[in-house]
């Protein structure tokens, strides 16, 4: 039953929505779909189940198949494509760019949500000095053919590995490599900044792994790592690696180019040597991760920030090269089952292997992933109005931090739920905008009913 509110309870009403107003990021999990296996499920397959029965709504591509651009059309969820390394020097013609994009752009675009080419991978760590001087020319290039084709909503980037940072400890004196620096990133930016792209990177803890720091890089209790410049004590390596990378961009000048993960996840299973490589640790670091991104707290110097985050990988694909851990990094063994939870599934369906903090039997009530701000605020300030305590995520309450549309709303739409007799169809829909899940959100001194 709707309350009545005398005109001053109105008043106060919308000076308190209006301070939950808040600039909005929303960003998206979703996964690298690679296919160097002989064992895979048929893309419409893979299609229907990540559609169906994950919050994953976007999957980056290393090549431009077409089986699977076909496969995912009309499902939203939104799809990368890649420009293999050896294209990029014949790339950097307008008219050969105009012919890939005619040949694997234009022909599934729209109705597959292509959103954004990436232009080779890790160019910067090849060595090819023809791939990395040809590297932003050919950016240019494809990006003047897509919109010579009319289409002006797909960005163009290109993956990063961290082995471009000459400095990377502490984090606020990161920087990139001298030679590289001005003469092939600063450019880079400066067109992502033009075309309102975003620089990706391929952040792996992982590699750095040390049973003396594995704590801080599995996102578990630590007494963490201090940048003296910044009085900053890290928590994780993570935050780490991607305050290093702003700091290199400040450096620059660029500190206002957006950041996407293209990359990062952790191997299930390896060699003897491979130690690291376990169920437990690739649990603790994807779930932890997965948790991190859709909190909204960002990092130190990117505090309030989503950052749009690929896991690799979706599958273990049997046919990798390499070590054992190589083909290992799936969420999901080829017959769909999860390798571990990792805390994509529906519903909190999933495997039985679990980090902490681990799921309970209650269920909450979230936003679907990439939920638009427009819904997440309409949500807020509805369920505000319906007599629900929203003074938590008022200033001083303590779930106000992080200061974000997506932590306040979901706060909000998981008290609605909890008041009104958690009746799963009726009370966490939100018009199609929320989902259940058994993961607890609570944190800190936020505790979620």
């Amino acid at each position: 039953m709707r309350s009545t509110r005398s005109s001053s309870g109105l008043v106060v009403l919308q000076a308190s929505l209006l301070i939950l107003r808040l600039a909005a990021t929303t960003s998206a999990i979703g996964v690298n779909y690679g296919t160097i296996a002989n064992n895979l499920p048929k893309p419409a397959e893979v299609a229907n189940f990540l559609k169906t029965k994950t919050t994953i709504d976007a999957i980056k591509l290393f090549d431009a198949n077409p089986e699977i651009l076909r496969a995912f059309a009309n499902t939203n969820i939104s799809v990368t494509v890649s420009v293999g390394n050896g294209d990029i020097p014949a790339l950097v013609q307008l008219p050969a760019a105009k012919n890939w994009v005619a040949a694997n752009i234009v022909p599934f675009y729209p109705s597959t949500k292509i959103i954004r080419v990436v232009v080779g991978n890790e160019i910067m760590q090849s060595a090819n000095k023809d791939w990395i001087y040809n590297l932003v020319p050919a950016m240019k290039s494809i990006n003047k053919a897509l919109i010579e084709a009319g289409i002006k909503d797909i960005k163009i980037s290109t993956p990063n590995t961290l082995g471009f940072l000459g400095v990377s400890e502490p984090p606020s004196a990161g920087k990139f490599r001298e030679g590289y620096d001005k003469d092939i990133i600063a450019p880079m930016l400066e067109f992502l900044r033009e075309t309102k792209s975003a620089f990706m990177i391929n952040p792996y803890p992982y590699f750095n792994y040390a049973d003396s720091i594995s704590d801080y890089i599995l996102f578990k209790p630590n007494k963490g790592v201090y940048d003296p410049n910044t009085r900053i004590t890290y928590s994780n390596m993570f935050d780490a690696q991607m305050d290093a990378v702003y700091s290199a961009m400040r450096a620059l000048g660029y500190s206002d180019v957006p950041i996407v993960v293209a990359e990062t996840g952790w191997p299930s299973a390896g060699d003897p040597r491979e130690s690291s490589a376990t169920v437990d640790n690739a649990a603790s670091f994807n779930w932890n991760l997965i948790q991190k991104v859709n909190s909204g707290k960002g990092t130190p110097l990117m505090p309030n920030k989503q950052f749009e985050t690929y896991i690799f990988a979706l599958f273990n694909e049997n046919k990798k090269p390499g070590a054992t851990s190589e083909r290992n990094f799936g969420l999901f063994k080829p017959d769909f089952t999860p390798v571990y939870d990792a805390g994509v599934m529906l519903n909190g369906a999933g495997a039985k292997t679990q980090p902490q903090p681990q799921p309970t039997d209650k269920k909450f009530c979230v936003p679907r992933p990439n939920t638009n701000p427009q819904s997440l605020q309409g949500n807020l300030d509805w369920v505000c109005s319906q007599g629900i305590d929203c003074a938590p995520i008022q200033p001083g309450g303590s779930c106000f931090e992080p200061n974000t549309l997506w932590s306040h709303a979901q706060y909000a739409m998981n008290a609605y739920y909890a008041l009104k007799g958690r009746r799963d169809d009726n009370d966490c829909d939100f018009k199609q905008t929320a989902l259940l899940t058994t993961n607890n959100p609570s944190y800190g001194s936020c505790v979620y009913a």
